[in-house]
């Protein structure tokens, strides 16, 4: 068969199968599995497959076809500048954590080197992201997960950011003292009742650890006074209808000038607070 009647086939499957974006995926998993770019299947829509090619790409639509995410079956995915490695142990890089990343290069833009500490590095996305955007940066990443820690220790290496990135394995502000000018976090916030109601891609596949809220947004919140510099940031990414409770979360811990950002999708997804001083 030829690349394009495979991929009109592949579609077929994975629209029956629920997929919300069928076509695209067929595409990026044809890719994948010649080991081209998408650029260059469209360039040979005629290509006619060999057996072993055929067989690969039909098992990596069987995976989609159950839901498996794509950034799983691809092992990468892109997060603003950075092609970052995922796999179930970490959750997959989303448009709304970008704009966690923008808030903070914003609110980092006139401090030469400044000092951050993400919480929960899962990829390593947030911290890497602002790493390798704000020169001067220098970031502590936490994560709880040994699994997960891994992940981003292999992104680190892969982009060459291990001078000004540090790992370190525990639970929170475990270990670690201040002052930082900046903490940031995409914590857990999805309710427990709410996570058979999300895509199957999340619910099944995705680490529930990393998914199903547990107090964590309160206790980074509070935790992040201590250390942050007078004058210092939090920025926390939300679950969609709840950065107002977040706000007055923060408002009611003592930090002023807080800011609600909403995403791409006019969401209101990221909070932000200053500490007094």
């Amino acid at each position: 068969m030829s690349s394009r009647e495979l991929l009109s086939s592949a579609a077929d499957e994975l629209a029956r199968a629920g997929c919300p974006s069928p076509r695209v995926d067929a595409e990026w998993l044809l890719a994948h599995a010649l080991g081209i770019t998408r650029t260059e299947l469209y360039a040979n829509g005629t290509r006619q497959l060999g057996t072993e090619d055929e067989k690969r790409f039909r098992e990596l639509v069987t995976r989609r076809a159950l839901r498996e995410p794509l950034a799983y079956i691809l092992g990468e995915w892109g997060f603003r500048r950075l092609l970052l490695h995922v796999d179930p142990r970490v959750l997959i890089p989303r448009p709304e954590t970008e704009v966690v990343v923008e808030r903070c290069l914003d609110l980092l833009a006139d401090i030469a080197e400044p000092r951050v500490l993400d919480v929960g590095v899962g990829s390593g996305a947030i911290a890497l992201a602002i790493a390798d955007e704000h020169p001067g940066a220098r970031v502590v990443a936490t994560e709880s997960s040994p699994d997960a820690i891994e992940v981003a220790a292999d992104n680190l290496a892969r982009l060459g950011l291990g001078d000004r990135v540090e790992l370190v394995e525990g639970t929170l502000f475990a270990g670690l003292e201040g002052p930082v000018d900046l903490v940031v976090s995409n914590p857990p916030y999805v309710e427990p009742a709410e996570l058979d109601l999300l895509e199957p891609e999340v619910a099944r596949y995705e680490p529930r650890e990393a998914l199903v809220a547990s107090g964590t947004t309160e206790a980074l919140a509070d935790g992040a006074r201590a250390r942050l510099v007078p004058g210092g940031r939090l920025v926390l990414e939300t679950a969609d209808g709840r950065a107002p409770e977040v706000a007055d979360l923060l408002r009611r811990l003592g930090y002023e000038e807080i800011s609600i950002v909403e995403d791409l999708a006019g969401r209101e997804r990221v909070v932000d607070g200053r500490t007094p001083g």
